[in-house]
């Protein structure tokens, strides 16, 4: 079956031309794509017309404009129709030899070229085309007055939308084609996308497009202007990483190749396409068929129904790309990142990551200054004029996640060579043994918190990123209670770093870290699923949490959250029973329970010691002109941190004969208390808990 689908979207995209005018004649014969045919329309002008007029436009100042999920309907100006086209490029260059070629309607499969262009009518030509397959236009233009063009098209347009708030520039253009040509030809900053109302001659240019800015909720319906975005700007693609989509691949493509060897060879043709590749997926409708697109899920919010959902599928989708430089001064290196997408976090060196680190909220390029005698930031000296040191890019402003990077730099002044690496062992080791701490009052349940993996099994080893289960379960399966958490935070073995995880109302504060507490298959635990993290201060992650029994059940919270486009969604959330809403102190109350869990964490770089000599042996050409080079390297070995290791040894020691004496004291106040008649043990341990958690807190 999927072998066939790219024959049935030929077949679909034919029904879809043929509901545009079913009762145009069929063409006695194509017209020949020729090199000198009629002289064409001034391109970007108006139209429609049969036999355009001269035109001067260089062939070098000739590109094109995409408009996504609409076709034109001009069946009088059809040119030519050729299915089995599986490029877009491929459609493009066609349009492009030939001379009366105006414009095009592409689909996976089918290519339809076209005498005259949507531009200059009295009513909207181009019909919404997204349903069972989504259809481009693309129409030819002429910028003869903005540099050279190395894509296969110049921009994309969206109709009545724009990027709310992001102009950086405000010109007046009396077309679309002087504002785009306006975007290309700025030198103030990088002009990725530009807005543009007809109605105004007012012309946005901003430097930031859909991509820089997914997730955030920039890219808004704006009735009148067209949002176009900008094509031709470089990406980096030195350090790229993509993210699975499961179960789903997208209806129309923009290349569909064949014979491709493996799932790293098309993940190589969607980073060296013409064009800027930000999707791709493989075996998916075909054996070793690879199929790209420019699209994501941030630049398909307009269009409807965009996948094809297939169990079993995936689609790889760009999630940022890195360019890393290196810059050797006299007396300090500079490590340089350019990235793809709006990055808020942190550039450190991993040895002192609260000395010599550089906050980044916001911004697309960002740097880190490494002085060689500057005790801070530990740079190390390997020999003579051989300086290294190994820094993290981390995304989260607390914690070190799986989305992080650990690059390895370094500057060699006698060779003049400089290279960096990507290798990074983020590693979590040794035996996870629960810490356990639980208060019962009155007849309260005992609750344990454990750490599992996603199938409820209880982990013993797991690396930074690995998938996860925080499991607050109640140990009598008999209990009439039901449990609530609020006030879950994990901590580092030092204490001076902590993260909010579940807040006093019951919500997850950052889903992309913790999810929200949900019912375990309808059984009374909870369970909130997460990605493997550490603090980049310790080797030792703690979670604390405060559970509540309630009767005869708890209520859910509706909690505010983000979804993967940036749109604001409602979920539930069992932190918290609804007659609770205004409670906001964090001190634990009388019935409610301190539970602990506590996980060590080991994260080191490793690489190959001939990795580290090979450093130095770069290219004749890179030394002859004094370039810096850029290497992989592959982790090899484990290096264990001795002293860290007896540090959080000694700290988890600690921690268990703290929470031992605890547990004595609770136990010696209820045999005072079963004398004497007074309960005191909830009283016990919200005095540990305001006086040990709380006042770290504050």
């Amino acid at each position: 079956m999927r072998s066939s689908l790219v024959l049935l979207t030929w077949l679909a995209a034919a029904a879809v031309a043929q509901e545009v005018d079913p009762a145009v004649p069929e063409p006695a014969a194509p017209a020949p794509v020729a090199e000198e045919t009629a002289a064409p329309l001034p391109l970007g002008s108006a139209g429609p017309v049969a036999t355009p007029a001269a035109s001067d436009c260089p062939e070098e100042a000739v590109s094109f404009e995409v408009v996504t999920g609409y076709a034109y309907s001009a069946p009088a100006f059809v040119i030519d129709s050729q299915t089995g086209t599986l490029l877009l490029t491929d459609c493009i260059d066609l349009c492009r030899r030939n001379a009366s070629c105006q414009a095009l309607n592409y689909e996976t499969g089918l290519c339809v070229l076209l005498g005259s262009t949507a531009d200059g009518q009295e009513a909207d030509p181009l019909t919404e085309s997204q349903y069972p397959v989504f259809t481009m236009y693309v129409q030819k233009m002429c910028y003869a007055e903005a540099p050279r063009c190395d894509s296969a098209w110049a921009f994309e347009r969206v109709q009545n939308h724009t990027l709310n708030g992001m102009a950086k520039k405000t010109i007046e253009a009396e077309s679309r084609l002087v504002c785009e040509q306006a975007c290309l030809a700025e030198t103030e900053f990088v002009c990725r996308s530009a807005s543009y109302v007809a109605s105004s001659a007012e012309c946005r240019l901003s430097d930031m497009d859909r991509h820089t800015l997914a997730g955030l909720g920039a890219f808004q319906p704006s009735e009148g202007t067209d949002f176009l975005e900008n094509h031709c700007v470089g990406e980096p693609v030195k350090l790229c990483e993509f993210t699975e989509i499961d179960d789903r691949i997208l209806k129309t493509v923009d290349s569909v190749h064949q014979n491709v060897s493996s799932l790293e060879a098309c993940k190589e043709l969607c980073l060296s396409a013409n064009f800027r590749c930000h999707t791709y997926d493989y075996n998916d409708t075909g054996d070793k068929v690879c199929r790209l697109s420019h699209h994501s899920v941030a630049t398909l919010t307009n269009i409807l129904e965009p996948y094809l959902e297939i169990p079993g599928s995936t689609s790889y989708e760009l999630s940022s790309c890195y360019n890393v430089t290196i810059d050797c001064r006299a007396g300090h290196m500079v490590a340089r990142i350019q990235t793809s997408r709006l990055f808020n976090g942190k550039l450190y060196a991993k040895g002192s990551p609260n000395t010599c680190v550089t906050d980044v909220t916001s911004s697309l390029d960002f740097e880190l200054k490494m002085g060689y005698s500057d005790l801070e930031c530990d740079v190390k000296r390997g020999g003579p004029g051989h300086y290294h040191n190994e820094v993290v890019l981390q995304h989260h402003d607390r914690i070190v996640t799986s989305a992080d990077l650990g690059l390895s730099v370094r500057c060699q002044y006698d060779l003049s060579n400089k290279s960096i690496s990507n290798a990074v062992d983020l590693e979590v080791k040794g035996d996870i043994q629960p810490v356990l701490e639980q208060e019962a009052v009155v007849d309260s349940p005992n609750v344990l918190m454990r750490i599992t993996d996603r199938d409820g099994s209880e982990v013993e080893a797991a690396a930074v990123g690995d998938p996860l289960s925080l499991l607050f379960t109640i140990v009598d399966p008999q209990s009439p209670y039901e449990i609530f958490v609020r006030d879950l935070v994990a901590m580092d073995g030092a204490n001076s770093n902590e993260i909010l995880l579940i807040d006093a109302a019951g919500c997850p504060t950052d889903e992309s870290i913790l999810q929200a507490l949900l019912r375990v298959n309808g059984t009374k635990d909870l369970a909130s699923a997460f990605d493997a993290f550490k603090f980049p201060t310790s080797d030792v992650v703690q979670f604390r949490a405060l559970v509540t029994p309630c009767l005869p059940r708890c209520e859910p919270a509706v909690c505010d959250v983000l979804d993967y486009v940036g749109a604001v969604r409602q979920t539930e959330s069992y932190g918290r029973r609804r007659r609770s809403l205004d409670r906001t102190r964090r001190a634990a109350s009388d019935e409610e329970m301190l539970v602990v869990q506590t996980i060590r964490i080991d994260d080191r770089f490793s690489r190959r010691a001939a990795g580290d000599a090979g450093g130095a042996e770069e290219s004749g050409e890179a030394r002859a002109a004094g370039l810096p080079t850029v290497t992989t390297l592959e982790p090899s070995s484990v290096c264990m941190n001795t002293s860290g290791l007896l540090v959080g040894g000694a700290v988890l020691v600690l921690v268990q004969l703290a929470l031992l004496a605890a547990a004595v004291l609770v136990f010696r106040r209820r045999r005072a208390k079963d004398a004497q008649g007074v309960d005191s043990g909830a009283g016990s341990l919200a005095q540990l808990y305001d006086s040990g958690y709380s006042a770290r807190r504050a």
